[in-house]
């Protein structure tokens, strides 16, 4: 017989290892996209930050945001989930303070896999932003990407639909079209600098258009769907039955 128990009293429901802390945004999210639960083959559990828009987070780099942050990562530390991550890659500012404020694994950019990416390719990863203008070095620091990693940074918000749709919030989203805009940024990435060995998607809108990028340039494609993914596969481990 197996006993289970109550361990966390606020928590009334199960089975949702991954926590996701996602903007006060309002565009379409479609499938792949971080902000899509159907994006994954495990439950998630969402929790916006009201607070956060594009406009405080990117543009402003409001670190006012940080108790919002927290408060948030909190509850849903309380909820039940096993590991929080963001659905933003400009979240990475708050990486530590949020880190430091609860109990369970915390990754809230893609942008933390550029360590792991260097060391496994040893050569420059390409990065492609939401808005290059706004990525900064504090970004970087903050989850531990030392000057030393060779990067080259090209940003979406020239893209014309990208922009009215994402950052512009224009309230429609036409994915073909995105997805052809970031495949002009991708080739135009590689042209600029043909010694990349990898791409990174840092923004969470990105990843639905991994696989076309990669079918056009030949690169390994890392976002955040391949980071949620490793990550839950280290919290959920699922025993394998086989015979030898």
């Amino acid at each position: 017989m197996v006993t289970y128990q109550t361990k966390n009293k606020k928590q009334s429901w199960y089975g949702e290892s991954i926590g996701i802390l996602i903007l006060n945004a309002t565009y379409p999210c479609i499938p792949g996209n971080v902000g899509n639960a159907s994006t994954f083959s495990f439950p998630v559990r969402y929790k916006v930050v009201k607070e956060a828009s594009i406009e405080r987070l990117l543009k402003k780099r409001d670190k006012s945001l940080i108790q919002p942050f927290i408060e948030a990562a909190i509850e849903l530390q309380e909820e039940g989930v096993k590991a929080i991550t963001g659905a933003c890659g400009f979240m990475a500012l708050f990486q530590r303070e949020v880190s430091d404020a609860v109990d369970v694994p915390v990754f809230l950019s893609s942008l933390l896999q550029i360590p792991f990416v260097y060391q496994i390719i040893k050569r420059k990863i390409g990065i492609i932003t939401a808005d290059s203008k706004s990525l900064t070095h504090d970004h970087f620091i903050s989850v531990g990407v030392s000057k030393e990693v060779p990067l080259a940074i090209k940003g979406m918000e020239d893209q014309k639909e990208f922009r009215e749709a994402i950052l512009e919030e224009k309230g429609s989203l036409d994915s073909e079209r995105i997805e052809n805009e970031v495949i002009y940024v991708s080739k135009e990435l590689i042209a600029e600098h043909p010694d990349l060995g990898a791409i990174l998607l840092e923004c969470s809108d990105l990843p639905p258009y991994a696989h076309a990028i990669q079918q056009e340039v030949n690169l390994p494609i890392f976002d955040f769907v391949t980071m949620i993914e490793y990550v839950h596969a280290g919290l959920v481990r699922k025993q394998i039955h086989g015979f030898m």
